[in-house]
């Protein structure tokens, strides 16, 4: 139980995919101009990111078995992008306001790093079947809690007096540097001493 809080914990503050690794910025950037769709494609990550991890993990012990392991990025990247087509079908069935906001975006999660990222991370760390899904779910809802907490730091800023040179793109890219920042202060954490009871 430990092993897993260690995890869930480190993907979500300590590794966060997109403020301390540096994946999934196309989305992070392109989404968050407001906390509804930014809530949205965190969803709609999680959900992916949950999935492929459950999936992945299976493929990869195939793939060990036929000891085909050369095919494994394609092998998941294929895998994703179906994903990925069934969570944009049911978005568009069951709310169409969200899926005309994510726009192009919401077919970008096949491309997004992070979530090929996860599936990666799963298999080099060895992690059993239990610890990928942990791990998966927990890295979406850490790229979940980075994408609100800066839509909502935008929303802010929005009518907030901001320079001339410094409007639009490049104030969300100060911004995100400085977010990244904040979180990179969890780094350093003893997780196994913090979650030892």
């Amino acid at each position: 139980m430990t092993k897993l809080l260690v995890i869930a914990f480190g993907s979500i503050f300590i590794s966060n995919f997109v403020l301390t690794r540096f994946l999934g910025i196309c989305p992070f950037l392109g989404v968050s101009k407001k906390v509804e769709t930014a809530v949205g494609m965190g969803f709609a990550v999680t959900f992916v990111m949950g999935l492929a991890s459950a999936i992945t993990y299976g493929l990869q012990k195939l793939l060990e078995h036929f000891h085909i392991e050369i095919l494994q990025t394609l092998t998941f990247i294929l895998v994703i992008a179906v994903l990925v087509q069934f969570v944009e079908m049911v978005i568009k069935k069951i709310s169409p306001v969200l899926y005309q906001a994510l726009g192009i975006y919401l077919p970008l999660i096949t491309t997004n790093c992070a979530v090929l990222g996860v599936a990666l991370i799963n298999v080099k760390e060895g992690y059993n079947f239990l610890q990928a899904v942990v791990n998966g779910v927990s890295a979406a809802l850490g790229f979940t809690m980075a994408i609100v907490l800066f839509a909502g730091i935008r929303e802010r800023m929005a009518a907030a007096p901001v320079p001339k040179a410094f409007q639009g793109f490049p104030i969300a890219l100060v911004t995100a540097g400085l977010v990244s920042i904040a979180f990179l202060g969890f780094n350093g954490f003893k997780l196994e001493a913090l979650f030892a009871f």
